[in-house]
Parts: structure tokens; sequence; C-alpha cells
């Protein structure tokens, strides 16, 4: 543990008609909880290409306007250290599916006051900060 490094996780906030997009987490820490989709970003990879390919491999959504970092997060929660980053895009079309179904199912679009159970410590973290204009807070 002593030479381990935090990894980066993006989490992606997608906005539709004033709703966001959340869906249940199976797989993995933090397993039944609600969550924005996301993932790890990759060696070499922008943001905005973490985004389109997450958004893409989770849930079949491929056109959105990124609009830019809403949100940084040192997160320790489930025995783990990730930054975690969150990024906001605008949805444009099409309808979100579970293309991974063994890691996230669910997908549903949320009033982001009215968040249903309860939530990923990230994802929960990204939308406060992202509600409060905020980037980053303790």
């Amino acid at each position: 543990m002593e030479h381990e490094r935090p990894k980066v996780g993006v989490g992606i906030i997608v906005v539709r008609d004033g709703k966001v997009l959340i869906g249940k987490r199976l797989a993995s820490h933090g397993a039944g909880t609600w969550q924005l989709p996301g993932g790890h970003l990759e060696f070499g990879d922008t943001f905005e290409e973490t985004v389109r390919r997450e958004l893409k491999e989770e849930t079949g959504l491929t056109d959105v306007d990124i609009q830019g970092l809403v949100s940084v997060y040192n997160e320790r929660d489930y025995g783990k250290h990730y930054v975690s980053l969150g990024m906001l895009a605008l949805w444009n079309s099409g309808e979100p599916l579970a293309a991974e179904p063994e890691k996230a199912s669910d997908w549903i679009w949320c009033d982001p006051s009215e968040l249903p159970g309860e939530m990923f410590e990230s994802s929960k973290k990204v939308i406060e900060n992202w509600q409060s204009n905020t980037i980053y807070s303790l």
C-alpha cells in the first residue's frame, strides 16, 4: 500500500432538460449505489476523450456537447484513493441504455435536487460541487 498512487476517475454530469443522467452501480466498490456515468482516465487520454469513451461504453450516448471541468474531489472512500474529476456535458440526442449491463443498469434522468436512494460518494460530490458552482470543497 505504501507505494500505491491514487487513480484518476472521471464522472460525467450529462444534462437534459434540467435533469442529470444516473444509473445503478453494480460492480466494484459502491455496488448498489446510484452513480454518474464515468470511468478511469487512461494514459494519454484528454479529459474530453475520456468523457466520450466512457459515455459510449456505459450508456451508448455519443451526441453531447462537453462544457468542461466542474469538480475535483480527493476521494478516499470504500478503501480506495482516487482523484475524481467531474465533467459537464449537455445532451443532444439519443437514449441511454445499459451498454455494460454487468457494471451499471437502470439509467434514468433525474432532477439533481431529488436524487434517489444512496449515491456513489464521488458522484454525489461532483453534483454538489456543480450545483454550488464550486470546483473543489473539503
